[in-house]
């Protein structure tokens, strides 16, 4: 199970400490380090990924590598003010498999989300966000329930119990995946359309 930190002392940085020796599933014996969230402690919205890529285990920080350049434009774009954010992902560690010498993401199991779960959960109590915001299906099930589809349930905000608010989004790394700029145009705005939803409910 993973390590958890008393309620008394609970503080994001007595958490990422307690995080950084996590060893609740095999994930951290290919990672670089854990990665736990960053922001401010009473930021209004959480903004939840997947996992860290490959330039957020290296550098130990969330949402630093393309898809985070991608997030910082359209929240720019969107009125949120970065500084307003807390970001961090449901899996802490770097799923990643070797192709062409290139450490490229792995889905992370049912096991592996189960066993980061403590960790985000307490991450939300402390922050106690106003707007829980998934990105990508994966956060979205593991928080909203699995029943929750990204396609069909974007960009709307709905009650949780986890915090005011909560909406489901892509994750900005499917913008990157896209074939052409085209379609990357027309998904960016998609994107930072759900996140002008998010704007107006803080407003």
């Amino acid at each position: 199970m993973a390590t958890t930190v008393q309620t008394r002392r609970l503080s994001l940085t007595s958490l990422r400490e307690a995080a950084g020796h996590c060893q609740a599933c095999p994930l951290y014996r290919r990672a670089t380090q854990t990665v736990f969230g960053q922001g401010r402690r009473n930021a209004r919205i959480m903004l939840v990924g997947e996992q860290p890529g490959n330039a957020e285990d290296l550098q130990g920080v969330p949402f630093v590598g393309p898809a985070g350049r991608v997030l910082n434009e359209a929240l720019a774009e969107a009125g949120i003010d970065r500084d307003d954010t807390y970001v961090t992902n449901v899996v802490k560690h770097f799923k990643w498999i070797a192709v062409n010498r290139r450490r490229m993401h792995k889905k992370p199991n049912a096991r592996e989300i189960a066993a980061c779960r403590p960790w985000l959960d307490q991450e939300i109590a402390v922050v106690k966000p106003l707007i829980l915001v998934c990105l990508g299906a994966t956060a979205a099930q593991a928080l909203l329930g699995p029943q929750i589809r990204v396609t069909k349930d974007r960009g709307v905000l709905m009650s949780s119990p986890l915090a005011p608010h909560a909406l489901a989004t892509v994750h900005p790394s499917s913008i990157l995946r896209q074939q052409t700029s085209d379609n990357r145009h027309r998904e960016m705005a998609r994107f930072t359309d759900d996140l002008r939803v998010v704007a107006r409910a803080l407003a």
